[in-house]
């Protein structure tokens, strides 16, 4: 079974997708996939390393400890163990890589992309392409997309794109927004709850959340996961203003600097932060990015 968990990781420089569905893919289109059944995985070496890419997933803190800086599980972002479709499921990432990403100007396998995540959004640093937690991962991307078509763009793949705010998105309703609809789970200072050292809601800004690198202080990015699935088990009740404002309200709190960091906060905005975000801009007389 050693040659099939080399095949599984080798296939990543051969097959999967980005985070995102590919631009001008209109989901109406999309191909359906439905990953197959955790019953079903095999009872060997391979299905082992399935499950333990499944407990890194589901428990990053506890199985890949050494690699993460702050509170955050992968599951906080691709929810449901990386199954749930419009939360960026790992079964629509894997068919799509590898893929050119503007983030670095390269073509990224699917384990260079997990080891941005790594990087960005877990604040700590990336694992070996060839360590026992990214053979796990990877392994375990691989069995959720069994039998999906390589290349295919899958209803569900990444976060759905959100129409343009009606009204430009606005700090204060944001805040209002959130106090009437997240706060009860991440708390009032947006530092999530954590019930006998595990992350049960994950902290969305401060200094165990995750970085100014991260795809998700990406106002666009978090306002279109927070519209399908935000609040937990109710997406799509917010409106689109409403995940427009309240995506604006948590990406305008300081988090870990980004790792890119040149030293100038208005030179790194300028060489890495031409997206919509608001690094480098200045909030209730603040500089976001300044303090760190």
């Amino acid at each position: 079974m050693k040659n099939t968990i080399a095949t599984a990781l080798a296939l990543t420089m051969l097959t999967v997708s980005g985070m995102s569905v590919a631009a001008g893919t209109p989901q109406s289109k999309a191909t359906v996939f439905t990953p197959p059944s955790e019953a079903t995985i095999p009872d060997d070496e391979y299905g082992r390393t399935i499950r333990m890419g499944k407990n890194i997933f589901d428990d990053t803190q506890h199985y890949a400890k050494q690699y993460v800086g702050n509170s955050l599980n992968c599951v906080n972002c691709h929810l449901a163990s990386g199954r749930k479709p419009d939360s960026a499921p790992l079964w629509g990432a894997y068919v799509r890589y590898p893929a050119y990403r503007t983030k670095n100007n390269k073509v990224n396998t699917l384990g260079q992309r997990i080891q941005g995540c790594f990087k960005f959004s877990m604040n700590g640093k990336a694992p070996a392409i060839d360590s026992p937690e990214m053979i796990a991962l990877v392994t375990y991307a691989h069995w959720l997309s069994s039998g999906a078509p390589v290349g295919a763009t899958l209803k569900g793949a990444g976060y759905p794109k959100l129409a343009k705010a009606a009204a430009a998105p606005d700090f204060i309703r944001g805040k209002t927004v959130y106090a009437e609809n997240c706060q009860i789970c991440h708390g009032v200072d947006g530092e999530g709850k954590i019930i006998d050292g595990k992350t049960v809601f994950p902290p969305l800004w401060g200094s165990t959340s995750f970085n100014w690198g991260a795809g998700m202080h990406r106002i666009d990015n978090a306002a279109a996961f927070i519209k399908a699935n935000m609040p937990l088990s109710k997406g799509n009740t917010l409106t689109d203003q409403q995940a427009w404002d309240v995506a604006t309200f948590v990406m305008s709190h300081e988090r870990p600097q980004d790792p890119r960091f040149t030293g100038d906060v208005a030179q790194t905005k300028k060489e890495y932060h031409d997206e919509d975000c608001k690094y480098g801009d200045t909030v209730n007389g603040k500089v976001l990015g300044g303090s760190n």
